[in-house]
């Protein structure tokens, strides 16, 4: 434990629907969900808009459409989420050597370890300034938690939410911790929970007064004495630049149950083959090799099969989820399927059954390209966003696409061979038209997501001074404006919800509170995407 509040915890706020709301300016302040859209998706961010109804993360999507029909609900863009991300990791690394991320969206930083904080002014002084950072280099807002421990920090930042900063005094954890609920502590689970809560204990107060013999006979010793620790308010866990990868690991789960054997067997082919990928990114390599299935009836089978040696071939990860899944019975239909790598190591040793398991790859991916052919086993049902027969793509909603007259634009909705576009880009401050095209439109291709914050042009030199109508330093354009700005291009609309609505984020200039609001339009494509009511 620390005398200074000098560990800093970040949390993007509702970082995906954020990002969303920020790059279309259509959607800033309203409802906006994230996540899959098929029968089994769930929601993976929903924004401070849809939560105002009911809807939160880990929801089934089905049941999210209950309770907020009208919220946009979105297909997640991971590419811009991770180029975001990667801004974000490189401020928190101007502030500490000792940065540890736990996800896209959220992180510790040891703010005395980079000597910008030594105490209470200094580490506030930090953290507002990482806010003002944060959103004039994404557009996004993001909340910080100030405190001595790691897991005070982190419930300073939940506090905090959304867009702001919270600093706990060391000295006054057994004060704030003792009303909150046993949930709010690292390593408390629903499981643990529960168990906690058919003891009597509810709150962090009632296991401090339960003291640690009970807490072990409960939970047993590790546990239990560290529960009682950090009930107390001691937490003396350091932050850790780099935190090992236990295993990596792939799994989707499926519209329709799978019944075909065959199916099942080229599904598990594909997820090997993306597993191997990741583990090859990461610069791994796994000794090893699980396989996940979840039968029609939610049971679910996990088997592993341990090689003579760490490897990172994907001929060799296929051909052990080949066997393990001929040991698992099928039977009934297959909902979910999952490919994981563990024993995770920096090297790999080759394989003394390479040449076998070449050979057997090779067997699987024509039984794979056997499946994908028609053949007598009925095909599965094509999910609501799939392209109908003879198009190259899947126009997923939210997702970016360019058209050769009206320029950058995302999904809005697709369906019975339409896909509806609305054109917009994130530094409109108006919301953008919307077109219907057909799906095979020659003229309409997918596009990569467009930055939410515009470049800062760069001043040319010269040697008669600053250049410019405007003696900015920009090349003016014939109206007085800066050429490659629009005239009308200004400030984004403030904060929406959980994530500023187009770029209200942490601290930085006044921006407009009230979001643009948008023309009423339908979508003359119909089927699955964003439904975007009018205000």
């Amino acid at each position: 434990m620390r005398a200074a509040p000098t560990i800093l915890h970040l949390d993007m706020d509702a970082f995906f629907a954020a990002a969303e709301q920020a790059a279309k300016p259509s959607l800033r302040g309203k409802p906006v969900v994230v996540g899959g859209l098929g029968p089994r998706g769930v929601v993976s961010t929903a924004s401070y808009e849809a939560r105002v109804f009911g809807v939160h993360s880990a929801m089934p999507m089905a049941q999210a459409r209950r309770l907020c029909p009208n919220a946009a609900y979105l297909v997640p863009r991971f590419a811009l989420y991770r180029e975001v991300s990667g801004q974000v990791m490189e401020l928190l690394g101007r502030l500490s050597p000792l940065v540890e991320p736990l996800s896209l969206d959220e992180a510790f930083v040891d703010l005395e370890a980079g000597g910008v904080a030594d105490g209470r002014r200094s580490a506030r002084r930090a953290g507002e300034q990482l806010r003002r950072d944060i959103l004039a280099v994404t557009g996004l807002s993001g909340s910080v938690g100030l405190a001595g421990s790691k897991m005070l920090a982190k419930i300073g930042s939940e506090r905090a939410k959304p867009d702001g900063l919270v600093l706990i005094e060391p000295g006054t954890e057994r004060e704030l911790l003792a009303p909150l609920s046993v949930r709010i502590l690292p390593g408390v689970g629903p499981a643990t929970g529960e168990h906690l809560r058919r003891a009597g204990m509810t709150t962090v107060s009632h296991l401090a007064e339960a003291g640690e013999d009970e807490l072990v006979r409960l939970l047993g010793k590790a546990h239990g004495a560290s529960l009682y620790r950090m009930a107390l308010g001691h937490d003396d866990r350091p932050v850790v630049s780099e935190r090992d990868a236990k295993s990596v690991s792939v799994e989707d789960t499926f519209d329709v149950d799978l019944h075909d054997r065959v199916r099942v067997r080229a599904e598990v082919v594909r997820l090997a083959g993306r597993c191997v990928e990741r583990l090859r990114d990461a610069g791994r390599s796994g000794r090893t090799v699980v396989l996940k299935v979840r039968r029609y009836d939610f049971s679910t089978l996990t088997r592993s099969e341990t090689l003579r040696g760490p490897t990172d071939d994907p001929e060799v990860v296929r051909e052990a989820a080949g066997r393990l899944l001929e040991a698992v019975d099928t039977t009934g239909g297959v909902r979910l399927l999952g490919v994981g790598v563990t024993g995770l190591a920096d090297f790999t040793q080759e394989d003394l059954f390479a040449q076998a398991a070449t050979e057997r790859a090779a067997e699987l991916e024509h039984a794979a390209a056997e499946e994908a052919a028609p053949g007598p086993a009925a095909p599965p049902e094509p999910s609501a966003d799939e392209p109908p027969p003879g198009t190259g793509h899947r126009w997923l909603a939210g997702h970016d696409v360019r058209h050769d007259e009206y320029g950058a634009g995302w999904v809005q909705g697709s369906g019975v061979g339409r896909v509806t576009v609305r054109f917009e880009d994130p530094y409109a401050t108006v919301p953008g038209r919307v077109r219907t095209f057909r799906v095979d439109d020659p003229a309409l291709r997918p596009s990569d997501p467009l930055p939410l914050v515009r470049a800062a042009p760069t001043a040319p030199t010269g040697s008669d001074g600053p250049c410019g109508a405007d003696g900015s330093g920009r090349p003016g354009g014939p109206d007085g404006t800066a050429v490659g700005e629009e005239a009308d291009t200004g400030e984004r609309p403030g904060k929406s919800g959980e994530a500023v609505p187009g770029g209200a984020e942490p601290g930085g200039q006044a921006r407009s509170s009230s979001p643009a609001s948008r023309p009423k339009s339908r979508s003359g494509g119909g089927g699955v995407g964003a439904e975007i009511p009018s205000p």
